[in-house]
Order: C-alpha cells, then structure tokens, then sequence
C-alpha cells in the first residue's frame, strides 16, 4: 500500500496529458533537452579554455653529461745539483 502500481502512474500521466495538452509536454521535454544540451557544451567550453589558459608543461630538464676530466699534469721536482 505505501508504493505506487503502474495505474497510479498511469493516472497522474492522464491528468498531466489533460493539464498541459500532449504539445505542451512535448515542448516542455524538448526544451528540457535543449537545456542539457547547452549544459553539457557550456562545461566543454570551460575546460577548453582552462586547457588554453594554462602553460605547456615544460619538457624535463636535461642533464648535462660530464666530459671525463683529463688527469691533471703532475709536477714534477728536479733537484739542483750544486757542483
């Protein structure tokens, strides 16, 4: 007793037909349609220009390799001889 049957439905879709008229409902869903529509482009929109508005991300950093160092000269001492 507390939910609905398919003839409680079928009767509040009777009244509604009689209220508004079958044009009207049929305009009224296509007008909801409409609207969805337009929701849906408006958020497409949006994230498009958040895309645009926002930098690339920049490229990783490359690291430089090293050149292996040349060993440095070694000094070498001579000793003088005094004669």
């Amino acid at each position: 007793m507390g939910s609905f049957s398919i003839w409680h439905w079928m009767i509040v879709l009777v009244i509604v037909l009689v209220l508004f008229g079958r044009g009207r409902v049929s305009e009224i869903m296509g007008d909801f349609g409409k609207g969805i529509k337009s929701f849906k482009e408006g958020m497409n929109e949006e994230e498009a220009k958040k895309a645009a508005a926002s930098p690339p991300p920049a490229p990783p950093a490359q690291i430089a390799t090293q050149q292996p160092m040349e060993p440095a000269p070694v000094a070498t001492e001579t000793k003088n001889e005094q004669v």
